[in-house]
């Protein structure tokens, strides 16, 4: 019992126990912070991951759009509703059903 009342009483341990309970705690960049930090940096190469793969979606879209005359016919025909002039155009339209209650 006097080894473990000596030992707790050891000025090294004490002032070890509390560096590190300032640096888990109480710290600037305490545990906590840390992983707040690192939770944002996954988020955030995620959505940089996403976006790079977009970029290059639509750089391959616009060099199919410059090179390709058919890719324009079939843009101008879905985004912009254009059509030739002997031709008929149905546009569909999906409607949700009602919700039974």
């Amino acid at each position: 019992m006097e080894r473990f009342i000596k030992t707790i009483r050891n000025q090294y341990l004490i002032a070890g126990v509390a560096f590190l309970v300032w640096m888990i705690f109480f710290d600037r960049y305490d545990v906590t912070t840390q992983y707040n930090y690192q939770t944002e940096k996954a988020k955030l190469e995620a959505e940089k991951a996403y976006y790079t793969t977009e970029i290059e979606n639509i750089e391959r879209s616009i060099k199919d759009v410059q090179y390709n005359p058919s890719e324009i016919q079939r843009i101008a025909r879905e985004k912009y509703k254009m059509k030739k002039d002997q031709e008929d155009v149905y546009i569909i339209t999906e409607v949700e059903a009602p919700e039974k209650k």
